[in-house]
């Protein structure tokens, strides 16, 4: 498409393609076209004068042009946009809403004559009632019900102004519980997204090569090992794979892919080694998929959100109850009305889902993704915290501190093929190995076969026509049956000190092997400190590593409860046993071999290291490096769990209060029912407000004081 460029700033560049361009049906497939795109912030189409505004990530100014030249007029088709609403735009949005909603309802009462105003209030009276009698018809006694029969009677007493006064604070309340569900999927959806920067590329000559996302075409042929995310929705073109696609299907047995069979984008393969033919680019499937988990599922609330909703329809029979006993006892159709103006159910449905979604909100505001309501519950209630060791309580980047040869290998041939069987597996130790030899100026050839990784600490493949194994102890003599004399045990125990040891074998004999050095974080301890303060009652470290390795950096940590050398099947039997034995149980992992452990667990912690499965598996992603955050979702979930005991508490006391005004005939109906809406209001505005900000704040200032 021929175009001028009328603005080109920083990130920020307008084309113009002349009046008449293109059809306003076609801005859509404009839009889609470029919002596709990994570098791509914001798209603005306009058909009038052939305007198209990109605001895009820095370095890819030229990628933007490329695409805007690569339309073409006759490629065109008519189709929706696939418009992005960000959180913003839905606080902006209900903003609007809510100030047009009190300025039409001031607006009618000044313009408007009594009897235009009694028969628009009788219209719009039709469909509360309605939504009462299909209740009733359907043997429900709800809100639905309350709503309609308190409109119907204010309507036969012929008060219309306590009857629009209703409809009114109803329509606000609407818009708050739309308003909380659009949040939730825009706050979720972003958190679930799928975000990988990086691709295996195979070329023409079966080689891989590792590019940007973005430089990815439908079309090419991309390869996904064990533990990854398929980042693209496509089909097998060789090789086998089990891939877990419970984030699509909800299944949690993975299943078995292979050549011509479809995979999805945000699935995981578990084991194996697959080539995938690009079809679909973007994420959207996933997105969709969420979207409908969100919209129909019941796993992600929270047990005391499902138990507020249930509360809340079993309270409502009792404000008929209030009303029929006024009515007899009193005589009196206005003190029953105003009894009728109130139920708990409201506010009760209201605020507890606002404010699990505004801890949500929060904890996403510190980089924490927390993929449902039920986890910030589980984590408030939980008394005992489990640790991986390597990778998680340990520094993010252990380092190569010694090679050990025992052949006619040089130690920087040994370094060299452990970093190219490690590189294909992201973990903190493997990228210790392919960093070391970096660092080294150590570059390497691929000639060996398809690496397969064992979930239990090592990795196996053929170079040069002999069997290679890398990985722990046990895995390379006990699984791989490889011998270690006991001259060479005692070099690498003299040599090692408290590093964990790599043991490399080809041809079913020891080579060499590799010491890694893993320091505790900076932070652990601060951060087990913390946690202990908050109420964990028991920490607990797995890992592994040797009894030595393990030993001291328990002591470095003052964790007195671990286990060395144990297994990823051992992990998760103990996090079982834990649950058996009545504790609630947080896992904090990073790795493939946490997996299991991380979905036993009651809720399941995941660092920014990760791999990608970890995170997938886990309920709750940290997406910094800092462990100290641990404690701060247990201060978010612990204070949303107050904060909820805290609104039932006052929802319960206020409107019996307003019941026992209407029995007395303090307050009219109209009052009653504007104090009880304004209170379902008030209550949703404060669930709505940080749950630990004021808190920093009156810390921070005390400080400053000192």
């Amino acid at each position: 498409m021929k175009y001028s460029i009328v603005y080109d700033k920083p990130q920020r560049i307008r084309f113009r393609c002349g009046a008449y361009a293109f059809d306003k049906a076609y801005e859509g497939y404009i839009y889609n076209l470029l919002i596709e795109k990994s570098y791509v912030k914001k798209v603005e189409v306009n058909a009038e004068n052939g305007g198209i505004l990109v605001m895009y990530d820095k370095g890819y100014r030229q990628n933007v042009i490329d695409v805007i030249a690569s339309i073409e007029r006759s490629s065109l088709v008519p189709v929706k946009a696939k418009k992005t609403v960000s959180v913003k735009d839905i606080d902006n949005n209900f903003k609007t809403n809510l100030i047009s909603c009190i300025a039409k309802r001031f607006l009618q009462y000044l313009i408007l004559p009594a009897p235009i105003r009694t028969v628009i209030t009788i219209y719009r009276s039709i469909r509360y009632i309605k939504k009462g009698l299909k209740a009733l018809w359907n043997c429900k006694l709800n809100v639905d019900v309350l709503d309609g029969a308190s409109i119907a009677t204010c309507l036969l007493q012929r008060n219309f102004k306590t009857a629009g006064t209703i409809m009114f604070l109803l329509s606000v309340s609407g818009m708050l519980e739309d308003y909380t569900h659009a949040r939730t999927k825009a706050v979720l959806t972003d958190s679930l997204a799928i975000k990988t920067d990086k691709v295996w590329l195979v070329t023409a000559d079966n080689s891989d090569v590792l590019i940007p996302i973005s430089e990815l075409s439908e079309g090419d042929n991309i390869r996904v090992q064990t533990g990854n995310v398929i980042p693209v929705d496509g089909v097998v073109v060789s090789g086998e794979a089990t891939v877990n696609e419970a984030s699509m299907t909800g299944e949690p047995l993975p299943v078995a892919k292979r050549e011509g069979i479809t995979v999805f984008a945000g699935t995981v393969v578990e084991d194996g080694n697959i080539v995938v033919n690009v079809k679909a680019l973007s994420s959207n499937t996933k997105i969709s998929k969420i979207i409908e988990l969100i919209d129909n599922s019941e796993n992600l609330k929270a047990g005391v959100q499902s138990r507020a909703e249930t509360l809340a329809d079993r309270i409502v029979p009792f404000s008929f109850l209030g009303f029929l006993a006024t009515l007899i006892l009193t005589r009196n159709i206005t003190k029953a009305v105003s009894l009728l103006m109130v139920d708990y159910s409201c506010a009760i449905k209201l605020s507890t889902p606002i404010a699990v979604i505004s801890a949500i909100k929060e904890a996403a505001d510190h980089d924490i993704t927390v993929k449902g309501g039920k986890y910030l519950e589980a984590y408030a209630h939980a008394d005992t915290i489990v640790f991986d060791k390597t990778g998680t309580l340990t520094n993010a980047e252990p380092k190569l501190e010694k090679v050990i040869s025992f052949s006619d290998y040089s130690e920087d041939e040994i370094l060299t093929i452990a970093a190219c069987l490690e590189e294909h597996f992201p973990h903190s130790v493997a990228n210790a190995v392919v960093n070391a030899a970096s660092e080294r100026g150590l570059s390497h050839i691929e000639e060996h076969t398809d690496v397969e990784y064992i979930v239990a600490h090592g990795i196996a493949t053929s170079l040069h026509g002999k069997k290679t194994v890398i990985g722990s102890k046990h895995f390379v003599v006990e699984d791989e049956q490889i011998t270690v004399t006991e001259e060479q045990q005692n070099i690498i125990d003299e040599k090692s000190g408290a590093c964990s040891v790599l043991y490399l074998a080809i041809g079913g004999e020891l080579v060499g092997a590799l010491c890694i050095s893993d320091p505790p974080r900076a932070e652990a301890a601060k951060a087990i400190e913390m946690l202990r303060n908050q109420g964990i009652e028991r920490v607990i470290m797995l890992t592994g590593d040797s009894q030595k390795a393990a030993q001291m950096t328990a002591e470095m940590l003052g964790i007195t409860e671990y286990r060395c050398q144990v297994l990823p099947e051992d992990k998760h039997k103990y996090v079982e046993e834990l649950k058996k034995s009545g504790k609630g149980v947080i896992m904090v992992g990073d790795g493939i071999n946490d997996t299991p452990a991380l979905a036993a667990a009651n809720v399941s912690v995941a660092m920014r290291d990760a791999s990608d499965i970890a995170r997938e598996t886990a309920d709750i992603t940290i997406k910094g490096a800092d462990l100290t955050e641990l404690a701060r979702i247990r201060t978010i979930s612990t204070a949303l769990m107050d904060r909820i005991n805290r609104n039932y508490r006052f929802i319960v006391g206020f409107n019996s209060a307003l019941m026992a005004s209407g029995f007395l005939g303090l307050i009219s109906p109209s009052m009653s029912a504007l104090l009880h809406n304004s209170s379902t209001m008030l209550i949703c505005a404060k669930s709505m407000t940080p749950l630990t900000e004021k808190k920093h704040k009156r810390r921070k200032t005390k400080e400053n004081n000192l």
